[in-house]
This record gives structure tokens, sequence and C-alpha cells, in this order.
């Protein structure tokens, strides 16, 4: 239930779909103005954002430590409050993030197919932008020049729905974007912040058929699913991360034990790190022991099965049917011995989530049979399961990692939030009777 002070603040419903709405056909208006921008401009909107956050980086932090101050009263995790807070170098490397997505080459109108056809018409499918883009996201204040800025560079108006605990910090920042696209003569309508102390606002955001569209929602699981769930605008679905890393019987050991250790412990709580490791039963005695050994001395504990407990040479926990299609997204992980790589890949495909997979293998038949075989946005061969993500894979930026199998599948980046059209060129052409 919500306090009285906070009812008093929150519109009445239809008020609150109305500022949902008004704000959308703004948006609407805002994104016929930047579809026909040039590159120039964005590039150098992205670069003056960039230099208003530096400039401006203590009313950034003022609001920040408000929302900081709110939540530790409300009682939030440590996770929570790390992924609020701000700090001067933080705010660095989100204005760092929208002059490496200015570097970018400019995805509207480019020329993805086309030519001369036998009649004469000249043909072309080019890029352009979806629109106006819908974000539903929580306690991350990153994200809400990360979606601005890439949104801005791919031509479309975007519809912040943030968490009320990062009101505060949203707020100050999307001021300080909106008066950079005024200053530069670009409608400030591109990028709005939508009410949000009460959940009707994401309803009325992902119904609003005809004025939004594409919905992007980025956060836990229960999150992604009620939007997806109750979306009647089209949704560009990030997905949660129940990664596997698979050590195959032609696995060196070192590497093994190197790429797992990087996949698991490098940062618990992205939805890249591994959840499960796999060790084909060839070379389980020899690569069991090591590799427990470093995960425990990392702090992971190991929910592991019958047969990897018994090499495991540490203490473990015994695995449950629950935790193979867990997201810990903390310092455990579930362990289990196979027999063939065919099982290593039943397993992955019946628990895991569609994101990212890793197989480590001197074997190039047993990695294109994985690589082939293996459903998921990202497959790793020889490589870890953090190299899932936008900058890494040269993308410069992302807006979130997609697990569907729509046009968007994995990191999605700049040609990820455009569309296309045909554009087709005669000479008085016309067809004939069939």
């Amino acid at each position: 239930m919500s306090s009285s002070t906070e009812q008093e603040a929150v519109p009445a419903t239809d008020e609150l779909r109305e500022q949902v709405l008004g704000a959308a056909r703004r948006a609407r208006v805002a994104a016929g103005e930047l579809a026909v921008a040039t590159r120039a401009v964005k590039d150098t909107v992205l670069h003056a954002m960039a230099e208003a956050l530096t400039t401006r980086v203590e009313e950034v932090l003022t609001a920040n430590a408000a929302d900081l101050d709110a939540g530790k009263a409300a009682g939030l995790t440590q996770s929570l409050l790390d992924r609020l807070a701000l700090n001067p170098a933080r705010i660095e490397g989100i204005a760092d993030g929208l002059r490496t997505v200015a570097g970018l080459p400019d995805p509207v109108g480019e020329v993805l197919r086309g030519g001369v056809l036998a009649n004469g018409l000249e043909t072309r499918q080019v890029r352009v932008p979806l629109g106006v883009l819908g974000m539903v996201y929580e306690a991350r204040p990153n994200v809400t020049v990360d979606a601005a800025g890439l949104a801005l560079k791919s031509g479309n108006a975007v519809l912040l729905r943030g968490s009320s605990t990062a009101e505060r910090s949203n707020t100050a920042l999307v001021a300080i974007l909106r008066d950079v696209l005024a200053e530069h003569g670009l409608p400030a309508d591109a990028v709005q912040l939508l009410p949000c102390h009460d959940r009707a606002s994401v309803r009325h955001l992902i119904t609003a058929r005809g004025l939004v569209d594409v919905v992007i929602p980025r956060g836990g699981a229960g999150l992604i699913s009620a939007v997806v769930t109750e979306a009647t605008v089209p949704t560009l679905e990030t997905g949660v991360g129940n990664c596997h890393v698979y050590l195959d019987a032609a696995a060196d050991v070192d590497m093994a034990t190197r790429i797992t250790l990087n996949a698991k412990t490098r940062r618990v709580s992205v939805c890249n790190a591994a959840e499960t490791v796999l060790v084909h039963s060839a070379i389980a005695d020899k690569v069991v022991p090591q590799l427990a050994r470093e995960l425990s001395s990392a702090g992971v504990t190991l929910h592991a099965d019958e047969r990897f407990a018994a090499l495991a040479g540490v203490a473990t926990v015994p695995v449950t049917e629950q935790d193979w299609d867990t997201e810990f997204l903390s310092l455990d992980i579930a362990a289990k011995v196979v027999d063939s790589l065919a099982e290593a890949i039943a397993h992955i495909n019946e628990h895991g989530s569609g994101h990212t997979e890793a197989i480590v293998t001197g074997d190039l038949r047993a990695a294109r049979e994985f690589t082939a075989r293996v459903d998921a946005a990202a497959v790793m061969v020889n490589a870890s399961t953090a190299f899932t993500d936008g900058a890494e894979l040269g993308m410069g930026a992302e807006i979130g990692i997609s697990t569907q199998k729509l046009h968007a599948r994995g990191p999605m980046g700049l040609a990820e939030l455009t569309s296309s059209k045909w554009l087709v060129f005669g000479e008085g052409h016309v067809r004939g009777v069939s």
C-alpha cells in the first residue's frame, strides 16, 4: 500500500494516462525531426551532452545523494545501492559512453540491399529509425543516459520510465540532456522522463499502440516478464542470463580453469556471468580438483552433483533441480560431470536462458557441433561468457541484451534500434495485369 504522501504526489489514473500519452504524442513529433537529422548534428549534440554532464556534475551528485539516502532508509540492498550510486568517475564514464556513440557510424540511411531490376526499376532497402522507443528499467541512472544517447544517434525519440528509487538522479540527468537538445535546435521532447511512482504509468506506456513503436524492458526477470506479458506495443525483450561453460574432453585444463573463473567471478551481478559449469568425464579427474580449488578460493559456493563433488577436494553443497534453472547473480555456481558433448548440449538447451553459452575445447569438430546445436544469442569458443557485451563486441554501446529470436538478438546497439524501408525509383513504370 502506498503512503498517503505518495498517493497525493501521484496523479489520478486518468490524469496519469493522459500524462503518458501526451508525452508519447510529443515524442512522435520529435521523432519526425530526429529522423532527418544529419550525423554531424547528432554527433555534435552527443559531444555536447557529454560535456554538460561533466560540467554540471554537482547537480547530478546532489540528486543522487538524495536518492541514496532515501534508498538506505527504505532498506535497499548493498548491491542495489551500488547500482544506484554515482560519483565523478562514474559520471565521466557515462559521458565517455556518449562520446563513443558519437564516434560510431550512423546506421540511418545505410543501404542493406538493392539494385536495378530487369524492368529498370531501381530498388534500395535502407535503414530508418524505429520512431518512438519506450524504455522500462530499474535503479540504474547510467541506463538513462545510455538509452538517450543510443536513441538520438539512431534517430529515435525515447520515453524513459525508470525506477522511483532513482527518480531524483534521472530527473537531473534528463534535464541536462533536454537542455542540450534545445540549445542545438533539436526537440527537447526527444528525451522525456515518465512518472515513476505508480506502476500504471508502465501499463499506459506499453499499451500505447500507434504512439509508441517499441518497448524495451531492462532489469530483473519479474520486470521483463510483466512487460512482455502485458504489452500490446511490440517488445524488444532483454533476457536473464543462465549461462553455461562446458569443458570438453579436448579442453586444456589451465585454459578451462581460467575461462570458468573469469566467467563466474569477474562480476557476479551481471547477466553474462556463468551460472553452471559442465565437465566432460574424460578430463574430470584432472580439471575438477583444480577448478574447484580455484573457485572455492575465490569465495564461490559449488552446487555440485555427486560425481563433481567426489572429485572436488573442497567443500560443496548438493545441487538441486532448481539450481540448474537459477540465475544466481552471486558467488554460486552449479556444477556437473557429463559423459558426452551431446549430453552437455542437451542440458544447456533444456536449462539455458538463450543468453550466452561457452565451450572450452581443442577439438574443432566439437566446437562446430556445439556452435551449431546450442540455442543461444551468443556462443563462445575458448572465451569467457563475459564477452557478451556491446562494447566488447565492437558495437560501442548497447541498450540491452536480447534473448529472443526477432531481428535483434544478443547485444542491441544502434543497428538494432532501426527498421528498414524500401525505396523504389521508376520512370513511369506501371505493373501489368496478371
